[in-house]
């Protein structure tokens, strides 16, 4: 059964939602960045005053910063079951920081499932979550970000032997059956 686990895909593609699955079936830690850094503000860490601060002026949390939040939550003893990273890397040069982090403290990453979804389907998926922020027109700018900087990390994880294509446009029982049987493989 394999233990470091990474959800790739698009905004929507239902990372987030596989990982939790995940997570809670194999006392597995579950890492979404985002969740991360909002943790470290509200508790208050010395980190987390930085991460305040930049993200109050606006700026984008660094890849340094986000790197060492990330090693500093797999270095801690409790997740010696596993984990499962959900939003990082978002590009090849923090797929390289992280690949030399996970390297250094003996916890390679063992699988990267790709969750593939056509973007009409993710486009309607995004709006039926009715959030606020998503216009079809800032759905469609997230999902051209994304490609531009997140898809090369497919092609990388492929030549690294480390990839598993998901079909993430079927129903939320036969995609985690497919990545239960992709993780024992």
């Amino acid at each position: 059964m394999k233990k470091h686990l990474l959800f790739l895909g698009a905004p929507g593609a239902g990372k987030g939602t596989q990982a939790e699955l995940l997570s809670q079936n194999n006392s597995y830690l579950h890492l979404s960045t985002g969740e991360l850094l909002r943790k470290e503000i509200e508790i208050n860490t010395i980190l987390g005053r930085q991460v305040k601060d930049i993200i109050n002026s606006g700026e984008l949390v660094s890849d340094e910063l986000v790197l060492k939040i990330v090693r500093q939550n797999l270095d801690r003893d409790h997740n010696k079951k596993g984990w499962i990273l959900d939003g990082y890397p978002r590009n090849l040069s923090q797929a390289n920081s992280l690949n030399e982090v996970l390297n250094e403290i003996n916890q390679p990453l063992e699988v990267v499932f790709y969750l593939d979804i056509p973007e009409e389907v993710l486009i309607k998926r995004l709006l039926l979550r009715g959030r606020k922020d998503d216009t079809e027109e800032t759905i469609r700018t997230r999902v051209d970000i994304y490609k531009k900087t997140t898809e090369p990390l497919i092609q990388y994880f492929k030549d690294l032997s480390l990839l598993e294509y998901i079909d993430a446009d079927r129903d939320l029982k036969t995609i985690s059956s497919d990545i239960k049987q992709k993780m024992a493989g």
